[in-house]
């Protein structure tokens, strides 16, 4: 990879997780693409999911007051039992064709709070779930944030406790996958420099996110996750 491509990559990064610090997701959803085409996808995943980790960690740090603790287990039971339950099917069945259909519901829920004013509600038995297919897309595909926001959306009516919430969900979820990347050994010299380098965009991406954060109110943070859950839904279908 020459320097353009690094250039580029790290501009990708600043642009994601400004995102990603606005709303406390959809960073690596927005990075994914363009960093696996730049960078191959074993050195974009390693890399992206330390920037995650680090930006959530940022996140909570200075949010600790707002994280709703009883809804963050709630979702991280739910989620880890799912995760189980993708793993091992990943290993039984190729489950591709369902990113289609997942991609389809998210734009499904998505183009209905876009289009609606009502807000959106998740019985008890819809919440389960939601949460635990997040936990089984996540096991799959290393993609269940989209059915995360869902929830998040239906629960958290303040942005603050919306994002200082999800953010700690990443914390947590993200340590086994790069504990998994290190035992595949993605860890090398040229990995761990460039992610020396991420550093500098990802400081600058969590202040101007976070000032971002602060302005705008709830109306448009909420259409804000509509649309990147329009986004999401998207980039899964294709």
């Amino acid at each position: 990879m020459d320097l353009w491509d690094e250039g580029i990559f790290l501009l990708v990064l600043f642009l994601a997780n400004t995102i990603q610090a606005v709303t406390g997701f959809a960073g690596t959803l927005l990075a994914m693409t363009p960093s696996i085409l730049l960078l191959g996808p074993d050195q974009a995943k390693v890399i992206l999911n330390i920037m995650a980790f680090l930006s959530s960690l940022f996140i909570v740090s200075s949010s600790l007051i707002y994280i709703a603790w009883r809804q963050l287990l709630r979702i991280i039971l739910y989620m880890a039992a799912g995760m189980a339950i993708g793993v091992y099917l990943y290993q039984l069945l190729p489950l591709s064709f369902l990113l289609p259909f997942y991609g389809l519901f998210v734009l499904a829920v998505a183009l209905k709070g876009l289009c609606t004013s009502n807000e959106l509600r998740l019985s008890p038995a819809a919440a389960r779930i939601i949460l635990l297919g997040a936990g089984v897309m996540h096991g799959l595909f290393v993609s269940g944030g989209a059915l995360l926001v869902i929830y998040a959306v239906a629960v958290f009516k303040d942005k603050h406790i919306f994002r200082a919430t999800v953010a700690s969900v990443w914390i947590v979820l993200n340590v086994p996958l790069m504990f998994h990347d290190y035992q595949q050994g993605f860890y090398d010299g040229q990995t761990l420099l460039l992610t020396g380098l991420s550093l500098i965009p990802l400081v600058l991406a969590t202040y101007a996110g976070t000032r971002i954060h602060d302005k705008i109110n709830q109306k448009i943070f909420m259409n804000l996750s509509y649309i990147l859950l329009l986004l999401s839904g998207m980039l899964l279908l294709f």
